[in-house]
């Protein structure tokens, strides 16, 4: 067993289950949206990024820009949470949390486009 692989399997399907986790729920309800989550749903998919550096196959690169969508969007959407946060008293407004909700949405198409390569690349690998 590539412990490699492993590790690196490991955190692409991790970062997927956060997102979708933080995803779940009432699009507008921020009090079914954590903003931990959305954290760690952020640094998870960073370190998968950093994983996803120096593989040089064309499906490596496609593994790498879709982390990389998947990172901007997480972070866009941590920015306006913190925003929403900063603004206003108590929860984000429920405009505030839908678009929140909307990026993570984008970020988790991402991770799902991600965890299919792995899959793929899992199913079509040949012992030599």
């Amino acid at each position: 067993m590539n412990l490699e692989k492993v590790i690196f399997g490991f955190f692409v399907v991790l970062a997927a289950t956060l997102n979708f986790g933080f995803f779940l729920g009432d699009i507008a309800d921020p009090a079914v949206h954590n903003p931990i989550e959305l954290f760690a749903a952020v640094v998870v998919n960073l370190i998968a990024t950093v994983l996803k550096f120096g593989d040089r196959t064309q499906i490596g690169a496609v593994h790498l820009a879709t982390s990389l969508v998947a990172d901007l969007q997480l972070i866009a959407a941590a920015t306006v949470w913190s925003y929403a946060a900063a603004t206003t008293v108590g929860l984000p407004s429920a405009e505030a949390t839908a678009s929140v909700v909307s990026l993570s949405g984008g970020a988790l198409l991402a991770n799902l486009i991600s965890v299919t390569l792995l899959l793929v690349e899992t199913v079509s690998f040949h012992r030599r």
